[in-house]
Formats: C-alpha cells, sequence, structure tokens
C-alpha cells in the first residue's frame, strides 16, 4: 500500500461556438381475461405538479490502483455525417438533418466514446471556411456517413475527399458513392435501420482497434465453450423438448440469427442503462407529488373502465409494438404492495393473433414518481425502473418512460409509452405540452411507433 497524493481535477473549460451549418456533439372495451382481483380506483376525479484554494486529496492506493489510474482514455470514434440540405426522410418526413443530429445524441447515450460531427452537402455552394472545417473532420475521421445525398457536384467532393477514409456508409444517395468497410469496398445493404447501422460499424471499428470488449456487446456475445457447457448443463432436458416440438423448432431457427441467451444459470449478463436520466413529474394538479398519488396516476382509469390505461404509442418496437396493450395498475391485499399486469396481442408465426398477460411487482423508489419493476417470464428476471414523467390533469393522457435488463439472458433496453384511456391519440390541443413531456425524455414524436388499436 502507498500513500498517494492526487490533486482536484481542473474545472471544464468552456465550449467554443461551431461554424455556420455544423452541428457537433461531444456528448417509439375489449374481451379482457377477466381479473381475479376487486381494484380500488383512483383518488382522483377521472374528468374534463466553496473555498478557492487549491486542494488536495488523500487517497490510499495499492499499486494496481495506481497503475489503473495512469492508464490513458481510449480514443474517441469520429464520425462525421454529410446531408443533403433540404431532404426528408422516411420517419414521418422529418429532414434528415433533424434525423442526424438526434441520432449524434443517441449515440452518447450508447456509448461516450463516440463523437459525430453533422454537416449539409452544399459544400460547392458555401464559402471556403466551411469546406475546410468539412476537409479537417474527415482527415481524423473513423466513419464518414452519406445520407440521402444525390448532388453531382457534391458526389464528387464527397468522392475526392473520402478516398482514405476507412469506414464509409451511404444511405439512399447516389450509386457513385460507395460503401467500405475497414479499407474494402462492399455491396450496398438495405435492411436495418441507419442507427443499427451507424452503432454496429462503430462497435467493429471500437472492437478492431482496442482489441478489447466493447461494454455493449459483450454482454451479447458467447463466452466460447463455456456458454455451451453452462446451457446443456442446465438446460438439456428443456433443449430436448424443444427441439421434438414443431412450434418451437421454429422458433429456433428464428432465434438461431440471433445473439444467444441464457434463460436462467448466468451464463450472459447486461445492465439496466443509465442514460437517459429521465426528471419524474413534480407535481400534479397544483400540488407536490408523493408516493400515494403517483400510485394513483398508475392506477388511472381502473375502477370506470376494466384498465388503467391503454397504449398509444412507443418508442422501443421491440417492446411498445404488440397490438391492443392494456395496462393494469392496482394496489394488492398485502400492506404496501403494488401490481402492474400487462395484456397485450402477439401475432405467432402462423400469423395468428393471441392474448398473453404478464404481472409484474412494483415498489417504490425513494423518490416519488420513479418505480422499480420486476418479472419472472419464462425461466427469465427481467428489472425494470419506470418513471411517470407526465399525466394530464383530466386524466387524457400520460407519458412512461422505462430502462431495464433481462440480466441473464444479455439483453438491456429503454423505451416510453404514451397512454390515453381508449387508446387514441391526445387532442391536438396537448401537441406543445406533449411535445415537451418527450423532450425530457430526449424524445422525438417522429421515433414513436403507433400501437395497432384496430382489432381490440
Amino acid at each position: 500500500m502507498s500513500l498517494v497524493l492526487e490533486p482536484l481535477p481542473p474545472p471544464l473549460s468552456k465550449s467554443k461556438t461551431g461554424a455556420p451549418l455544423k452541428r457537433c456533439f461531444t456528448s417509439n372495451r375489449t374481451a379482457l381475461p377477466p381479473p381475479n382481483h376487486r381494484f380500488r380506483a383512483s383518488r382522483f376525479p377521472l374528468h374534463p405538479t466553496s473555498s478557492s484554494r487549491p486542494t488536495v486529496i488523500v487517497v490510499l492506493k495499492t499499486e494496481k490502483e495506481k497503475n489503473v489510474v495512469t492508464e490513458q482514455k481510449d480514443p474517441p470514434i469520429r464520425i462525421v455525417a454529410v446531408v443533403d440540405q433540404g431532404s426528408v426522410s422516411p420517419l414521418k418526413c422529418t429532414p434528415w438533418e433533424e434525423v442526424m443530429m438526434h441520432t449524434a445524441k443517441r449515440l452518447k447515450w450508447v456509448d461516450e466514446g463516440y463523437e459525430m460531427v453533422v454537416f449539409t452537402d452544399n459544400i460547392h455552394q458555401s464559402n471556403d471556411q466551411i469546406a475546410m472545417d468539412l476537409q479537417k473532420e474527415l482527415a481524423c475521421v473513423d466513419i464518414l456517413l452519406v445520407v440521402a445525398v444525390t448532388n453531382q457536384d457534391s458526389v464528387k467532393w464527397i468522392g475526392t475527399n473520402s478516398r482514405n477514409i476507412p469506414n464509409v456508409i451511404c444511405f439512399d444517395s447516389d450509386p457513385g458513392l460507395v460503401n467500405k468497410l475497414g479499407g474494402s469496398y462492399v455491396h450496398s445493404e438495405t435492411k436495418g435501420s441507419i442507427f443499427d447501422k451507424l452503432v454496429g460499424i462503430s462497435q467493429l471499428k471500437k472492437t478492431d482497434e482496442t482489441k478489447e470488449p466493447v461494454p455493449i456487446l459483450k454482454n451479447l456475445r458467447s463466452k466460447g465453450f463455456s456458454t455451451l457447457n453452462c446451457t446443456v448443463k442446465n438446460c438439456g432436458p428443456q433443449i430436448l423438448d424443444c427441439l421434438m416440438d414443431p412450434n418451437y423448432r421454429k422458433a429456433l431457427q428464428c432465434l438461431n440469427k440471433c445473439n444467444p441467451v441464457d434463460q436462467k444459470n448466468n451464463c450472459l449478463d447486461a445492465k439496466i442503462p443509465e442514460k437517459p436520466y429521465v426528471q419524474p413529474m413534480l407535481k400534479f394538479r397544483g400540488k407536490d407529488l408523493c408516493h400515494e398519488t403517483t400510485e394513483d396516476l398508475f392506477v388511472g382509469w381502473l375502477g370506470s373502465l376494466d384498465w388503467s390505461w391503454r397504449v398509444v404509442t412507443g418508442q422501443n418496437p421491440a417492446y411498445d409494438q404488440f397490438p391492443c396493450q392494456y395496462q393494469l395498475f392496482y394496489r394488492g391485499k398485502a400492506k404496501g404492495s403494488f401490481w402492474y399486469e400487462p395484456v397485450f396481442q402477439v401475432k405467432t408465426l402462423e400469423g395468428e393473433l393471441v392474448w398473453r398477460r404478464r404481472k409484474y411487482r412494483v415498489k417504490r423508489a425513494n423518490v416519488p414518481g420513479i418505480f422499480y419493476f420486476s418479472v419472472w417470464d419464462n425461466g427469465v428476471v427481467s428489472n425494470e425502473y419506470w418513471t411517470i414523467v407526465d399525466v394530464s390533469e383530466d386524466f387524457s393522457w400520460g407519458l412512461f418512460h422505462y430502462h431495464g435488463a433481462a440480466r441473464v439472458a444479455g439483453q438491456s433496453y429503454s423505451g416510453a409509452v404514451l397512454v390515453s384511456p381508449d387508446g387514441t391519440y391526445p387532442k391536438h390541443t396537448q401537441s406543445n405540452r406533449l411535445s415537451s413531456t418527450l423532450e425530457k425524455c430526449g424524445i422525438k414524436e417522429w421515433e414513436l411507433y403507433t400501437v395497432d388499436n384496430c382489432a381490440c
């Protein structure tokens, strides 16, 4: 052991303003199965809230810890996006420039090691300084992303200035612009979202350079023979049952295209995402929120209706796009107990719609408006924390945000659901408040996926 004196880190310097056109980020009543409980309705009526001297810190460290402190941080992955000025994306006709700006923000939630800047493609029309800024960025870039660029002058300029860039992704652009991966030309691929492609190549780049596991990928990656041995040893009979069942065989063929997951025995791992941090609502109808009041907001319409809320739209297509989603929040018989039961439809491989139901245990966090959820689903325990971001005074709509992870399955996720009593979108008069609420979650309205409530 040794005694180490460490000065406090210097204050962060102020950021400098970037050039014009350059945006820099360094930083989606029905036949319900009858519930077996008597629900207590919400209490609310449901009709139309230092010293300036230098200091040192005395830290006791081992030799191993001292070595860790001296390690240098990995260099960031630098990304440049060039977007056709005025081009429109298929995401509810949102300009591509806005989509890319938001993508740069989301990349920071995935990994702080990403740095992305966005330029428009009117280089030939802009002043020399903007062109020089772009050339300077391209000189040290790891990934060039070209979106919806078809202007021939822009195509020629990008082609000339991207020859030495090892990774190039061209999306919805002129055929003369080609994709590259690790310096090699590759065929165009149209499947998958632009965000998924960008994250995937960024992670490959990071893995290739550092030869170290990337945090977001290591939880989804098999540990070699030990993973197979763990799975067979603990789940042998279940695997055999699956292989003997034709429906399970179809599902396994589908899952073969995905990352391996473990059902129970901690062959993999995942952590609940920490970003973005979402602030819960603080007041309702002019009064400060307490724990019981926030529970009442979850309970919502239950008592007046057979459900608390119906989901209108969601941010995460994997979790929020199931048809006909009904939410039931209610207090249990035991003192302080609270439960959440989503009831929803699932489309089978044969195209048949079947009803499914889950039951979550809900516990209060220290802060009113934040709750911890846990559910056991086919051998996998999922842990989530939910935030009540906003609920309108007349209970006509609400927005709930969540982060979660199925730890032993190596899956983490986040999203948000917009809810209303009948599954319809809030009135236009609420649009400003809704947009502001979504902004608190770092969500754009064009990101949301609409739930199919037509056959409920």
